[in-house]
């Protein structure tokens, strides 16, 4: 493993990366090793293999980070950044440090939890922690535990330290608890403080915006078991919790657990119930078969009405499922729990004439054999032809009526947008092509199947949208524009391959303006006056778009 210089340098490293990059896009063997030794998406292949990858900046700061020990270039940075914060202001050092250890629902940042850099922060710094038994919960330190307590009993159900926050809440949300030298610590301070008279029921106030550390939102209540089930999804502190009495209805732990079933499980078993979690809902937002059975082999009911938008603007799990368009033996599982196959949505629209306008056929099939019969209407009809890219049937239907388009309700219309945030971009194409409004808002956020296409980095989506007539300031339901989705995106990456940064060269190529440095923070970029963050590939290629420069090019 490498070592990093003692005040080490974000900008050092950077071009780093860019210079692995480099060696690797000349064909360097050197760089192809490195590759194959560290980056998984490169292990165990030959040298063409992985020349052929196509490889980019963030493989290879992938790779730069694994070879100084961090999981991920995100975790590289954070440590970095508190590294060069470490000051000596002891409390706003442990501040910074803590920050890295617990989610900005907790800690008042915008951070996740980074538990690979607070690791080597204590490394260098392993009296940072000394002193504070609320700091001492982070890291499992059950000797300054047991001293506090010994001193002072009632401090166990007493918020406190930097944070603010009740001892075993401190414990449970550590993310600490995710690196195998600090899981059993955590575990038996846990038990320690249940011991000493802990309330398993602890919890504080959310502090992520508009919320803050100072000026939590009470009426958001965050569980210590929401740390451990949700947070954290570990299956022995959540049991440690349920069987020391934590509520399992808490209104966060089981919505949050859904992405680890085997935290779902221990829930359920403890008595969490559905119905009124939204976890009907939030299942189905997830590709889990899992999961769904799970809720409703404990009472999830498959005909649970809405509470909130957007869940309500579709009206019942079944007709959730079809909008995310889950497999048919999502909706199999749903109708084998006594799912309504005659649901409509609040406008009319069958189950089954609603599956085949999300492209899913296998599914209207499944409806119609378990009852949801009935014709088409003309405009359905259309529409169901599109979802399936079927152009001649499209372009039949619309010889037809060929003003139907026109008269599609404003529901409809907002088919486009739908069917981009899932992905169906053939589908989005030909809508375009026959002449479908390119700007109607819809989806979870309220967006043009634009913003959809840079969020999902789709990168010939948002190619083929913007010569079409698309314009880079369609606006979403945040309040901004394709930049903002773009900065976003490019940071968080929710769509596994995403290419942000071929969005951002055609949101350029279409008219966005170039980016600038911003004065008032190094890292971020000034586009069109505003200031944004992106991925450093991204941020590179908007200070520096010119036509000049090749693709294969990054700036030092």
């Amino acid at each position: 493993m490498k070592r990093l210089p003692d005040r080490p340098n974000l900008d050092i490293l950077k071009k780093q990366a860019k210079d692995l990059l480099s060696l690797y896009r000349h064909g360097d063997l050197t760089a192809l090793v490195r590759f194959r030794d560290t980056l998984p998406a490169a292990a165990e292949k030959n040298d063409q293999q992985i020349a052929s990858l196509d490889l980019r900046l963030h493989d290879a700061q992938s790779c730069l980070a694994r070879e100084y020990g961090f999981p991920s270039w995100a975790d590289l940075k954070s440590f970095v950044v508190a590294r060069n914060a470490h000051s000596p202001d002891r409390a706003q050092s442990i501040l910074n440090w803590l920050r890295l250890i617990y989610a900005g629902d907790i800690s008042g940042s915008t951070n996740r939890a980074s538990p690979a850099a607070a690791l080597r922060l204590l490394e260098g710094h392993p009296d940072i922690a000394g002193g504070n038994p609320y700091v001492a919960c982070a890291i499992g330190d059950d000797a300054a535990i047991r001293d506090e307590t010994e001193r002072d009993p009632t401090w166990v159900n007493r918020p406190g330290g930097p944070l603010n926050l009740p001892p075993l809440v401190a414990v449970t949300h550590s993310s600490m608890i995710r690196l195998p030298g600090f899981r059993d610590r955590l575990l038996a301070c846990a038990r320690f403080l249940f011991d000493a008279g802990a309330n398993p029921n602890q919890s504080v106030g959310s502090r992520w915006a508009p919320a803050s550390l100072s000026h939590p939102a009470e009426e958001t209540p965050l569980s210590a078991l929401y740390g451990a089930a949700g947070q954290n999804h570990d299956p022995d502190m959540t049991k440690l919790l349920l069987d020391a009495g934590a509520d399992p209805n808490d209104g966060e732990s089981l919505y949050h657990s859904l992405d680890r079933p085997a935290c779902t499980r221990i829930l359920l078993d403890a008595g969490a119930r559905v119905t009124g979690s939204n976890a009907m809902y939030r299942v189905l937002d997830l590709d889990s078969l899992e999961a769904l059975e799970m809720l409703l082999g404990s009472g999830g009911d498959p005909n649970e009405p809405a509470a909130s938008r957007p869940t309500a603007d579709w009206g019942t799990p079944l007709l959730w499922a079809i909008r995310r368009r889950r497999s048919a033996a999502h909706i199999a599982a749903l109708l084998r729990a006594g799912a309504d196959p005659l649901a409509s949505t609040p406008e009319g629209t069958s189950a089954q004439a609603l599956s085949l306008q999300f492209g899913l056929k296998d599914v209207a099939d499944l409806l119609s054999r378990a009852g949801s019969r009935g014709s088409l209407s003309l405009a359905e009809r259309f529409i169901a032809a599109c979802a399936l890219a079927d152009e001649a049937a499209a372009r039949r239907i619309l010889s037809e009526q060929p003003d139907l388009i026109s008269k599609l309700s404003p529901k409809q219309l907002r088919q486009l947008p739908e069917l981009a945030a899932e992905g169906c971009s053939d589908a989005v194409m030909l809508m375009v092509k026959l002449g479908w409004p390119i700007a109607v808002r819809a989806g979870d956020w309220e967006a043009s199947a634009l913003n959809h296409a840079v969020f999902r980095g789709d990168a010939d989506l948002a190619r083929f949208l913007l010569e079409h007539g698309a314009s880079w300031k369609e606006q979403h339901g945040f309040g901004d524009n394709a930049c903002g989705s773009l900065s976003w995106a490019s940071i968080n990456e929710p769509a596994a391959g995403g290419d942000w940064l071929g969005c951002a060269k055609v949101l350029i190529a279409h008219g966005m303006p170039a980016g600038a440095r911003d004065p008032a923070h190094p890292d971020a970029v000034l586009v069109d006056g505003r200031t944004k963050w992106f991925s450093d590939e991204v941020t590179d290629f908007l200070l520096d778009p010119s036509p000049a420069r090749s693709d294969r090019e990054l700036p030092s």
